[in-house]
């Protein structure tokens, strides 16, 4: 790994250093580098103390890890990094994986649902995997994340035609247990994708986080069976927020598995009866609309602020999670200035992203 690349892992397993915020330092400052030099200053301008930086021996094992599990770092910039993910605000700036990377750039649909699906619900998204996936109708591929249930009928379905499974720990933890083997067919016949640095143990909160991969690499999320209040929901609002397409398949009013899918219907997601169904929603992309494999992290460079300017924009947040947009109406500054004073506030400790390029303070 060059210099470079082991200064932007370090960078990036930083504590308050997240997607965006790794993008604009190296927009702002040109490497990775002289973005981690400038981390104390900017940390204390937002109000905090320097945030702790691995140091590179730390970033040298991790990285040799990956190398000896057969696995393979793609960043933001890569030409093999996936290029609808590529679009989201909040996309990984490093993914870790495993297998035929060339399934991340075929058209994608997300199957997701619940872990406790019936019989019934599992056979249909075997049957659907298997049916987008296979050669008749065009390869599609099938992205989830290798929970039990659902995803676990929708890799099973597609293995044999081309499947993506994002997970939530490292690469190398196996979460459920039960689906070792499936993980080791995943990264062996498909692609396996994870975020998080390897030996990483899945949390409640790094969930979230596999979701927005999953919807999006996808061009659009199928939910099948789903509880109001789950994962899978989450997963197909996110969808929804980055503009893709959400579909959902009808169940009885009766099951309260089905209650989540009947929602999203009613809310306006596509019923799906079959895979006919899916590709019918899932329109040819204008490659025009994605952005290129270009470096990513040279835009123009955020202005410094004033502490007049932090002020008042720090006036204007709180809890309440508000788009950053609005912050720039309200504020009056420049889009660079406000961009800043985030920055600034978010490596101070003192302020949190949210997705559809929103930000509350902490």
């Amino acid at each position: 790994m060059t210099h470079d690349l082991l200064d932007r892992l370090r960078l990036i397993r930083t504590s308050g250093v997240g997607p965006v915020t790794f993008r604009q330092l190296l927009g702002r400052f040109g490497g990775a580098t002289a973005a981690i030099e400038a981390l104390p200053q900017l940390a204390r301008r937002g109000g905090g103390a320097a945030p702790r930086v691995p140091d590179a021996a730390l970033a040298e094992r991790e990285a040799a890890t990956v190398a000896r599990l057969g696995a393979r770092y793609l960043w933001e910039d890569d030409a093999d990094y996936p290029p609808l993910l590529r679009e989201l605000d909040n996309a990984p700036a490093a993914l870790i994986v495993r297998g035929d990377v060339a399934l991340a750039r075929r058209t994608a649909v997300a199957i997701v649902g619940a872990r406790n699906a019936s019989a019934a619900a599992c056979r249909f998204a075997r049957q659907l995997a298997h049916d987008l996936a296979g050669p008749e109708e065009g390869g599609v591929t099938v992205v989830s994340g290798l929970a039990r249930g659902i995803d676990t009928a929708a890799h099973v379905g597609s293995l044999s035609g081309g499947t993506i499974a994002v997970i939530a720990g490292g690469i190398d933890v196996v979460f459920p247990p039960e689906n070792a083997a499936l993980q080791e067919r995943v990264a062996a016949e498909g692609l396996l994708v994870a975020e998080m640095p390897p030996g990483t143990e899945p949390r409640a909160r790094h969930f979230p986080y596999r979701n927005r991969i999953i919807a999006g690499i996808a061009g659009g999320t199928v939910v099948v069976e789903a509880a109001p209040k789950s994962g899978s929901l989450i997963t197909a609002r996110l969808a929804n927020e980055a503009g893709r397409e959400v579909m959902a398949v009808p169940g009885s009013p009766l099951d309260p598995r089905a209650q989540g899918c009947n929602l999203l219907i009613r809310e306006g997601a596509t019923l799906i009866q079959s895979a006919a169904d899916v590709l019918e929603q899932l329109r040819p992309i204008d490659p025009r609309a994605v952005r290129s494999p270009a470096p990513p992290f040279d835009h123009t460079p955020p202005e410094d602020a004033s502490d007049t300017d932090r002020t008042r924009l720090t006036a204007l947040l709180g809890p309440v999670p508000v788009a950053v947009d609005e912050l720039i109406r309200q504020s009056g500054l420049s889009p660079a200035v406000v961009q800043t004073v985030l920055l600034e506030l978010e490596l101070g400790g003192r302020l949190e992203r949210h997705a559809g390029g929103r930000a509350s303070l902490v």
